[in-house]
C-alpha cells in the first residue's frame, strides 16, 4: 500500500467516523428545535425586511415632498387671503 493511498483511507475512515458522531445527531436535532422555534416567532427574512425597509423610504420621501406642497399652498392660500382683504 502507497503512503497516499493510505493516507487517503485514514481520512476515509475519519470521514466515516464523523459522520456517525453524536455530535453531528445533536447538530441536526439543534438545528431542527431552532429551525422550529423561529416558524412559530412570526420572524420575517431578511430579504422580506429590506424589501420593506426600502418601501418606508420611498413612502418617507414622499411624506415630505407631500409635506412641503401643502406648506407652500398654505403660504399662498394665507397670502390671496391677505390680498383680497386689503382691497
Amino acid at each position: 500500500m502507497t503512503a497516499p493511498r493510505f493516507l487517503d483511507e485514514i481520512a476515509s475512515k475519519f470521514a466515516q467516523l464523523a459522520e456517525a458522531s453524536p455530535a453531528k445527531d445533536i447538530e441536526k436535532n439543534a438545528k431542527a428545535l431552532l429551525g422550529s422555534a423561529f416558524e412559530r416567532m412570526d420572524l420575517v427574512t431578511r430579504e422580506d425586511f429590506d424589501v420593506q425597509r426600502e418601501v418606508l423610504a420611498q413612502t418617507r420621501e414622499r411624506l415630505h415632498a407631500l409635506e412641503a406642497r401643502v406648506a407652500e399652498l398654505e403660504s399662498e392660500l394665507a397670502r390671496s387671503r391677505a390680498g383680497s382683504s386689503e382691497e
